[in-house]
């Protein structure tokens, strides 16, 4: 009945005309039960029509009893309550039907919306998969080729790189009409402006990264950049703070870059932040870079980075940290590591980097493993020779040496002039494994028979160039071949050492490497690892040069200044003889300055004395020679003055190298005139490498622009006339 009564109203006029209508469940039940109430009203009605007309009188009806009434009225009144309540079953069937077909309606709808919502979810999954294995693939490819670079940079390095064939220029191609343009006739930036402001790529949100540009400072331009463009997306929109939403979103996106950037630490990190069996070849290229440490030679151990990782023994590791090393210099990390091994050593540092602790550490190790000096072999001779060109070196070795094997019983015994040979014999005599002298005065020893060198197999040249320079050459032969010379390692480094036999290991430490040293290494020492600390014959940065130009008359007023701003530091004047020397320390004594002098004309005591009172501070000014040029650690000097320069750069180099020391700060000043015009050059040169000012009439002289003894090398011009011999 409702479907009949659907299909009519659906066919009425104009229905088709007509947009659909959509009713709710509740409409649809109301309308339902309107047309089912109609529906019983018509059949009544129609009943009622069928009943026999009423008596038109005026008295009342009698009402009907059952008893009157007829039966076959009886039977049609039973027969429509019957059909009444089929109509009302039927149409709680029907109520009932529909209210099942909207229920599965409903389900299917719902099934459907799950069904999209799980397809949307697939779909989402799919590009996210996809956006990772995209990165992940990016990344791979990233790093492949930063690995290929990085083989390029070692190939180049090593082999060196193919320089393109010059092509040679024919005489007929040198007239030839060019048509390429200049950068001069480009005349676009001046007719377009968007020439003169090129565009520059900036990361929006995050959007992948530029080449050739630190990651980490990119990232933090994006996460700059993507503040402002909100801030000024939220103002344009008149919005004053961002949502509760946008500010969780924002949290969420910086924890996800957090943990991106520490995975990113993890992966490249620092080779101070890893375990040493983590480090690559690339950290050790670093690391070397880093402290400015180059080799060369073959089968090189790897540098230590901390004491811990030195292999020294506890012994020695808590000397070190009693003596106050905190960390090791650059030049005790390269060479240590090499002396535990025995190897011959040639080390090239800048003075003051802590070279003494660099060869004295690993001879107590060697000195360790060997058979303690008793009465049997104390005869034979000391188990190390260190040798230094002046006698306060000596010394300061001998003190270094002490403040270490102290704590492994190992005597230690300077011989050096200026004191009875005879005592300093006895001492030998007595027995030790360690011996510490200037080159003559062993030498000496060795003639008297007061010492041998039967069993000595380590021996040191400290400050060689020094020792060469000053003479010593002779007697530095004479003691190394007083030495036993059929424990050489082969001159062959493939052969393979015998490893109950003790070869002999020589040290050679200097600021310069002159030609006569480089003779000396060649002579005595087996495939040696040349270890050199920043640039061979260069001052540490840590010195500020400064170079006056003035006329002689003009120096000691120029001295007096610097002297009454120095305040209660302390300063080395430095003259070139010993006359010179003692006349400035009269001016100076004369002036009111607590000075003191140290030169070769004064007695070791005397020497002593002057010493011990500037490093107490009882003196502040000490004018010396180029004695106190080499190797002497006075701490905590400020300022050097150079008021006669020295002959040679080198010199020059050694002298300013007695401040700026133990990586503290110094200054240098040199009294320049026009009688040392033949170090112009080198010292207008070493000026230029460490960055100092040079002054005005040093880079116009002549003689700073050539190199002495050489021609400029010029072709000659159109109008020199050339004349042949």
């Amino acid at each position: 009945m409702k479907r009949s009564v659907d299909d009519r109203e659906r066919k009425a006029p104009g229905a088709g005309d007509a947009k659909p209508v959509f009713l709710s469940k509740d409409e649809r039940a109301r309308l339902a039960l309107q047309r089912r109430q109609d529906e019983v009203a018509e059949q009544r009605r129609a009943a009622l029509a069928l009943l026999p007309p009423q008596p038109q009188s005026g008295a009342d009806p009698k009402p009907p009893s059952s008893s009157d009434d007829p039966p076959s009225s009886h039977r049609d009144r039973e027969k429509d309550k019957d059909r009444d309540r089929d109509r009302d079953r039927d149409r709680d069937r029907d109520r009932d039907r529909d209210r099942d077909r909207d229920r599965d309606r409903d389900r299917d709808r719902d099934r459907d919306r799950d069904r999209e919502r799980d397809r949307d979810r697939e779909r989402r999954r799919d590009r996210e998969d996809d956006a990772r294995s995209r990165e992940r693939s990016r990344l791979e490819k990233q790093v492949e080729r930063e690995h290929e670079k990085e083989l390029e940079a070692i190939k180049e390095q090593y082999l060196g790189s193919k320089k393109p064939k010059k092509r040679v220029i024919k005489p007929s191609e040198k007239f030839r009409f060019s048509f390429d343009w200049e950068n001069t006739e480009d005349t676009s930036r001046d007719m377009n402006a968007l020439y003169q402001n090129p565009h520059e790529a900036r990361l929006l949100f995050g959007r992948g990264f530029l080449a050739g540009i630190d990651r980490r400072e990119q990232k933090k331009q994006a996460a700059r950049h993507e503040k402002e463009t909100r801030e000024e997306i939220r103002r344009k929109e008149g919005v004053e703070k961002e949502t509760p939403e946008e500010a969780a979103a924002q949290r969420r996106k910086e924890a996800a870059a957090e943990l991106y950037d520490a995975f990113d630490m993890r992966v490249d990190r620092h080779w101070s932040e890893k375990r040493l069996e983590e480090m690559t070849e690339r950290d050790w290229r670093i690391f070397r870079e880093d402290f400015n440490i180059s080799y060369k030679g073959s089968r090189i151990p790897r540098p230590m980075r901390n004491w811990a990782e030195s292999k020294l023994s506890g012994e020695l590791l808590k000397a070190v940290e009693k003596a106050g090393y905190k960390s090791p210099s650059p030049i005790q990390m390269a060479a240590i590591p090499l002396g535990l091994q025995q190897r011959d050593v040639i080390g090239i540092a800048e003075t003051g980097s802590g070279k003494t602790a660099a060869f004295v550490l690993p001879m107590l190790m060697y000195i360790t493993r060997l058979p303690p000096m008793s009465e049997e072999n104390e005869a034979e001779g000391p188990y190390a020779v260190v040798m230094a060109p002046t006698r306060e070196l000596a010394q300061q070795i001998e003190d270094e040496t002490v403040k270490f094997a102290h704590f492994l019983g190992i005597k230690v015994v300077s011989i050096v002039g200026g004191q009875s040979i005879e005592e300093q014999g006895f001492k030998l005599r007595q027995g030790c494994e360690v011996v510490i002298a200037t080159p003559g005065r062993l030498l000496d020893c060795l003639e008297r028979r007061y010492a041998v060198l039967n069993q000595c197999n380590y021996v040191v040249l400290d400050e060689a160039d020094r020792m060469i320079d000053m003479g010593f050459e002779p007697q530095v032969v004479g003691v190394l071949d007083a030495m036993p010379s059929s424990n050489l390692k082969p001159e062959n480094e493939d052969e393979e050492l015998d490893e109950k036999k003790i070869y002999r290991t020589t040290y050679m430490f200097s600021a310069t490497m002159p030609p006569a040293v480089e003779r000396l290494a060649r002579k005595y020492l087996r495939n040696p690892v040349v270890v050199t600390i920043g640039t061979a014959g260069k001052a540490t940065d840590l010195i500020t040069q400064h170079v006056i130009m003035l006329k002689e008359s003009e120096k000691m007023p120029r001295l007096q200044k610097i002297l009454n701003d120095l305040g209660d530091k302390t300063a080395i004047v430095f003259c070139n003889t010993k006359k010179s020397a003692d006349a400035r320390a009269k001016d100076l004594d004369r002036l009111g300055y607590r000075v003191t002098t140290l030169h070769g004309g004064k007695s070791q005591e005397q020497r002593e004395i002057s010493l011990e009172g500037f490093r107490n501070k009882r003196f502040n000014v000490l004018v010396a020679t180029d004695v106190a040029g080499r190797g002497i650690d006075i701490p905590d000097v400020a300022h050097v003055i150079n008021y006669e320069m020295p002959n040679s750069i080198d010199m020059y180099t050694h002298r300013i190298g007695r401040t700026g020391r133990a990586g503290k700060t110094g200054v240098a000043t040199t009294f320049l005139t026009l009688h040392d015009t033949e170090v112009f050059y080198d010292l207008k040169q070493m000026l230029v490498q460490s960055n100092s000012p040079v002054p005005p009439e040093l880079a116009r002289h002549e003689a700073s622009k050539f190199k002495p003894g050489t021609i400029p090398d010029r072709p000659p011009r159109r109008n020199d006339t050339v004349f042949a011999h």
